[in-house]
């Protein structure tokens, strides 16, 4: 079990003389207090305690692009305002990128509002279409109450 990463918790017989009722982990959880208990049947019972972290809970807000409310004809005049035959000749196509690529990112610092948006703690599988779906199914059953 040591090769893959795994760590056996139960010591003591589960049924008979025998471990049959296996609780293994991966060796970064932590397990507290596993122990043999109530007989039900011919087996015996594991009490255990799994101490796991939400890596998902979000605390803090994060600033987001803000399209909505940006300005993208202005954007548009300032990106069309360079000479770029000029800002680009004599370089290689990497030189040229990292130019164009600055150009833009001014571009949407300056026309882009920025947006602060609140965590949540939906798992990321949890879009808005199947947020939009579960309203859409509430709805209706309300409707048909």
């Amino acid at each position: 079990m040591n090769t893959n990463s795994l760590q056996q918790h139960v010591n003591e017989p589960t049924r008979g003389n025998n471990i049959l009722d296996l609780d293994m982990t991966t060796t970064d959880l932590s397990i507290n207090g596993s122990e043999v208990t109530a007989k039900i049947g011919e087996h015996q019972m594991i009490d255990f305690t799994l101490e796991v972290q939400n890596p998902n809970i979000r605390t803090e807000h994060k600033q987001v692009l803000d399209y909505k409310r940006a300005n993208f004809e202005l954007m548009k005049e300032e990106l069309g305002s360079h000479n770029y035959e000029v800002l680009m000749s004599n370089k290689n196509a990497e030189e040229c990128y990292v130019i164009l690529k600055e150009k833009i990112v001014t571009a949407t610092e300056h026309r882009i509002p920025r947006k602060q948006i609140r965590p949540t703690n939906n798992p990321p599988w949890f879009s808005q279409e199947i947020k939009r779906l579960i309203n859409a199914r509430q709805q209706s059953y309300r409707r048909l109450k």
